[in-house]
Formats: structure tokens, sequence, C-alpha cells
């Protein structure tokens, strides 16, 4: 009886080897696709921003600087685009479409994000790198009025009104607090 057991153990133990080895493969080959599909993503560049082919358009347009979700949806509704249609579908006359509605936005003032421009009087929107250059100049506006938002942006403390008791406090300035708390000590 002992050694059709045994017989019985040898015979058991080459299927389940092969079934692991079987599963094991499949696994492997399963990673490895991911990771050439990870490695092919496609990029959809929409003025001078690359956006991943794998993103929704209504997603996919908040990688450019300036545009927001209500923006992205506007554009959306105005070009008729499906908002579930992925980057990498998209024609090459549908991008065309979407970067000249966004440098030509056709929107409500209130979705824009510079009204009322302070130099000229005109509600604008602004992408990418232009958008950052205003909010700099607006600083430097700010600074040479010598108003009060421009004195905290040059001290570089909060300009919203928050508490600095506890918070914003660089290395110099926390060093100087222990300072006047050691002198009022002694």
């Amino acid at each position: 009886m002992e050694a059709k057991q045994e017989k019985d153990a040898k015979k058991v133990k080459p299927e389940k080897k092969a079934k692991i080895d079987k599963a094991t493969e499949k696994l492997e080959r399963a990673k490895a696709y991911k990771q050439e599909e990870e490695n092919y993503e496609t990029l959809v560049r929409i003025l001078g921003c690359d956006i991943p082919g794998s993103k929704k358009i209504y997603v996919g347009l908040n990688y450019i600087k300036g545009v927001s979700f209500a923006i992205s949806n506007a554009v959306c509704i105005k070009l008729k685009l499906d908002r579930n249609k992925k980057i990498v579908d998209l024609s090459k006359d549908e991008i065309k479409k979407i970067e000249e509605f966004l440098v030509n936005m056709s929107v409500p003032d209130y979705m824009k994000n510079r009204r009322n421009d302070p130099e000229t009087g005109v509600s604008n929107h602004f992408l990418g790198t232009d958008l950052d250059m205003k909010r700099d100049f607006d600083i430097k506006r700010l600074k040479e009025m010598k108003s009060y938002r421009g004195i905290r942006h040059a001290s570089k403390l909060p300009v919203r009104g928050q508490r600095t008791r506890s918070h914003f406090r660089s290395k110099s300035a926390a060093a100087t607090m222990k300072k006047q708390k050691k002198e009022t000590k002694t």
C-alpha cells in the first residue's frame, strides 16, 4: 500500500508544478505587456503642453496651465466634443479647433482668469507662460506702489490675512523670535 501512495504522490506533483509554471508564465506575460503599454504612452501636444493620450478630453485639457475644469467643459460644449473621448482619438482638425477656441475664448467674463485688467480694462484669459508673466508683473507693480500687499510679498509673508504666529516662519524669523524671548526673560 505504501508503494502505491508514493507512486500517486509522484504523479500529482508534476501536474501541480506544471499548473503553477503556467500560471506564473501568464502573470509574467501580463506584467511585461503592461510595461510595454506604459512605455509607449502617446503624448498629444496642445498649446505647447504635452498631454497623455490615455486621458479623456475633459481631464486632459487641465494639463494646460490656465485651463480649469470649467474651461475644459466649455470647450467640450462649444465645440460639441464628447467629454469622455480620449485625447489620442482626436483628429488634427479637432486639435486645431481646440487651440483656436482656447486662444480666442468666447466664454462669459466670470470664467476668465484676468477680469478688468488694470492696464487696459479688458477681460482676457491667459494660458501657459503668459499667465505666469502677468502674475509676476502684477506682483512687481504692487511692490513698486508700496501697497500693503506689495510689502507683504516683498517680505515673503502671507498676503491674504493668514495668521503668522505659528506658520510662515523662515529660519531667520524663528531665530529672531527665540533671541527676543531670551532677552525678555533676562
